[in-house]
């Protein structure tokens, strides 16, 4: 979600078209315009505008997928077309 208002220790805030009033005690005070990772109108964390956007395409594919909907490669344009890698400790 994207903070749109601050309100102290709280920040009203929108994404995936719904308006939230946001428990910021975790991430502190963020200006208007931050995105952050909202799970049960709490934030988690601030993210970069990139990765809000990654985050939001993949809700909308969940949400298509849901649907019917299996051409969704678009909205994983991050991870089509490469190999997996393996993270550091297991290589």
């Amino acid at each position: 979600m994207q903070l749109v208002e601050p309100r102290g220790e709280m920040a009203v805030c929108q994404g995936m078209g719904r308006t939230a009033l946001v428990d910021l005690m975790l991430v502190g005070e963020q200006p208007v315009g931050s995105w952050l990772l909202v799970f049960l109108d709490t934030a988690r964390e601030v993210l970069t505008a990139e990765h809000a956007r990654q985050i939001n395409d993949a809700l909308l594919a969940v949400n298509l997928a849901m649907q019917g909907e299996t051409q969704l490669d678009d909205l994983f344009a991050d991870l089509v077309n490469r190999e997996p890698q393996l993270p550091a400790f297991l290589r």
